[in-house]
C-alpha cells in the first residue's frame, strides 16, 4: 500500500542533509513507499534496473550469485542508505539482488527521475556518489582480505565490520542488530558454515562473542580486533 510521504521521513537523512523543506517535498513527489515482507526479494541480480532506492527502515542483504551458482553475501544495508543506483553507475541491470533481513520499509524512485534529481538537488546526486565510493573501497579492502588474511582474520574482521555498521549496545556486549546466521557470515567471508560455527564456538568458549538463533553478540570487540589483526598471543 502507498503511504502519504511526509518530509520527516527523510529530513534527517544524510542523503537529503542541508536541503530546504521544498527541496524534500520535491525529492519525495516521485517517489513511492513500499513494504518487504522478510526475506522478500526488492529486486534481482541481472534484471534490468528500473528504480533506485533508498532503505527507511530494516535491514537488507545483497547478494551476488557467482558465474559458478555460489552465492556471496556482499554487503548490509542499513537505514537511511541509498542501494541500487545502478543508474548512477551507468548500469543497465542490477549487480546483485536485495532481500529483505527483516521487514523493511524503502522509498521507490522510477530512474527517469534520476537525472532531475541530480541536477536539481546536487547534494542528493553528491551523496549518491559518495555511497558508491564508499562501497567500491570496502570491496576492495574486503577483497585484499580475502586473498591476504587467514580464515579466522577474516570472519572476525567481518563481524567486526557488523557491529560497527549495524551495531547496538546491550547489556551483554554489541550486538548485530538484524537477524544472521553462520551461513550468512560464511557466505559473507568465503569460507564454510563448518569453519564459522567452529571460530564461533571457540570465540564463546573464549568470553568474545556470544550467539543465539540468528543473533550475535561481540562481548569483548577488543579481543575480536586481537584476532582480525592476529595480533592475539596463542
Amino acid at each position: 500500500m502507498a503511504m502519504p510521504l511526509d518530509r520527516s521521513l527523510i529530513s534527517g537523512l544524510p542523503a537529503f542533509a542541508g536541503l530546504a523543506a521544498g527541496d524534500l517535498d520535491g525529492i519525495l513527489a516521485a517517489a513511492r513507499s513500499s513494504r518487504f515482507a522478510k526475506d522478500s526479494e526488492i529486486f534481482a541480480q541481472a534484471t534490468e534496473a528500473e528504480s533506485f532506492f533508498l532503505l527507511l527502515s530494516g535491514h537488507i542483504r545483497v547478494v551476488r550469485t557467482t558465474p559458478d551458482g555460489e552465492q556471496v553475501i556482499a554487503r548490509y544495508i542499513n537505514e537511511g542508505e541509498l542501494f541500487g543506483i545502478a543508474v548512477a553507475m551507468g548500469q543497465k541491470n542490477y549487480p546483485a539482488t536485495a532481500v529483505a533481513a527483516v521487514d523493511c520499509v524503502v522509498l521507490c524512485w522510477p530512474n527517469a527521475a534520476w537525472p532531475g534529481l541530480q541536477s536539481q538537488f546536487p547534494a542528493f546526486g553528491a551523496n549518491a556518489y559518495q555511497t558508491i565510493g564508499s562501497r567500491l573501497q570496502d570491496t576492495q579492502a574486503r577483497v585484499v582480505e580475502m586473498s591476504t588474511q587467514q580464515v579466522e582474520q577474516r570472519i572476525a574482521s567481518a563481524v567486526l565490520r557488523l557491529i560497527q555498521q549495524s551495531g547496538r549496545k546491550t547489556e551483554g556486549g554489541v550486538e548485530i542488530d538484524f537477524p544472521i546466521t553462520r551461513q550468512d557470515i560464511a557466505e559473507m567471508t568465503g569460507s564454510t558454515l563448518h569453519t564459522v560455527s567452529r571460530l564461533m564456538s571457540a570465540w564463546e568458549e573464549e568470553g568474545i562473542v556470544r550467539s543465539g538463533r540468528q543473533k550475535v553478540t561481540v562481548t569483548n570487540p577488543h579481543a575480536l580486533m586481537l584476532v582480525a589483526e592476529n595480533r592475539r598471543r596463542k
